[in-house]
């Protein structure tokens, strides 16, 4: 997992450089607003209006594609179920005379977001349905006091396939003071928490003082 979220650092390091800190919900519309594609391991459910003989569930194989009835092989992955709609639509006119269709999105198959830096466990976990930061932060088990609640940092994906990244202070979200720092996560999200100062000195000592210099926890007084 750590090899994962390193690579993905790695990728991001010139948009972590001046992360955008303000309120992260001035961002966060035009991505919520972003429609879903379809990837690999999606459960669709195909609904004929009038011809309901033709209902059909499918899984999106790992090629991309599903298949049908009359239209056979279709790829899926990459299109909205509006524009498999429509691509559906066309193929079946040749067969029917009036095809009304609809696409829905049964179950996500392959939606996930990664939670790593200072949480009790961190790791990969499964995206089902609507997560917000604190409740990906709960998956991974809480966060350590260790933790710099103030500056967690979520990297994503625009919609130009670039990374980029925000921070969201949890501290509001926990004392209630801006809920709506708790935004809702997309696929693939990583949320990362970086270790606060204290934290940071706590490992110093450890490291250089208390491995390196013998302490004795006892001591013995002369009565």
């Amino acid at each position: 997992m750590n090899i994962v979220i390193l690579f993905f650092l790695t990728a991001c390091a010139p948009v972590l450089k001046n992360p955008p800190l303000g309120n992260p919900t001035l961002q966060t519309p035009s991505y919520l607003d972003q429609q879903y594609r379809i990837q690999v391991g999606d459960q669709l459910d195909i609904k004929f209006f009038y011809n309901p003989e033709l209902n059909e569930q499918a899984i999106v194989r790992p090629d991309g594609c599903i298949s049908l009835q009359f239209v056979h092989r279709v790829m899926a992955v990459g299109l909205t179920p509006e524009e498999l709609t429509e691509f559906l639509t066309k193929k079946y006119a040749v067969e029917l005379k009036k095809p009304e269709l609809t696409v829905i999105v049964r179950s996500f198959g392959a939606q996930k977001i990664y939670v790593d830096g200072e949480v009790s466990k961190p790791g990969m976990f499964p995206l089902l349905g609507f997560m917000t930061v604190l409740q990906a932060i709960s998956q991974a088990g809480g966060l350590k006091d260790s933790a710099r609640m103030s500056e967690v940092i979520v990297i994503r994906h625009g919609l130009d396939g670039q990374p980029f990244a925000f921070s969201v202070d949890v501290r509001k979200v926990i004392d209630g003071t801006d809920i709506r720092q708790d935004i809702p996560l997309k696929p693939f999200d990583i949320v990362y928490i970086p270790r606060s100062s204290i934290g940071n000195i706590n490992i110093w000592v450890d490291q250089y003082i208390r491995k390196n210099i013998p302490v004795s926890t006892s001591f013995g007084y002369n009565l």
